[in-house]
């Protein structure tokens, strides 16, 4: 599913116009991305955490020209589900059918 697809049928299930669901979803991306550059994480109940994880600083090897590059310490943005969400998606059966990008 597209991010077209996801307004489509937001706006088809809540009579809302597509243009508000897309202006929504876009306040929501960028509120979430603005919250975890500030470094404050975004917990949804029932859905998942929005959060920042630390990566420590190592050593890496550039292949090609077999030199060691340090790779400095830095963040990345992660998703946690939370355990219903969990539950939901592990007790639901998918077909095949819906595992195939369109």
């Amino acid at each position: 599913m597209r991010k077209a697809d996801l307004i489509a049928k937001i706006s088809d299930k809540t009579g809302i116009t597509k243009v508000d669901v897309m202006i929504t979803l876009e306040t929501m991306f960028k509120e979430v991305k603005e919250s975890l550059i500030e470094g404050e994480n975004i917990y949804i109940r029932g859905f998942g955490s929005f959060i920042t994880k630390k990566r420590a600083a190592k050593i890496g090897r550039n292949i090609k020209k077999n030199i060691a590059v340090e790779i400095p310490e830095h963040y990345i943005p992660a998703f946690k589900p939370a355990k219903e969400f969990i539950q939901e998606v592990k007790n639901k059966k998918i077909s095949t059918d819906t595992l195939t990008d369109d």
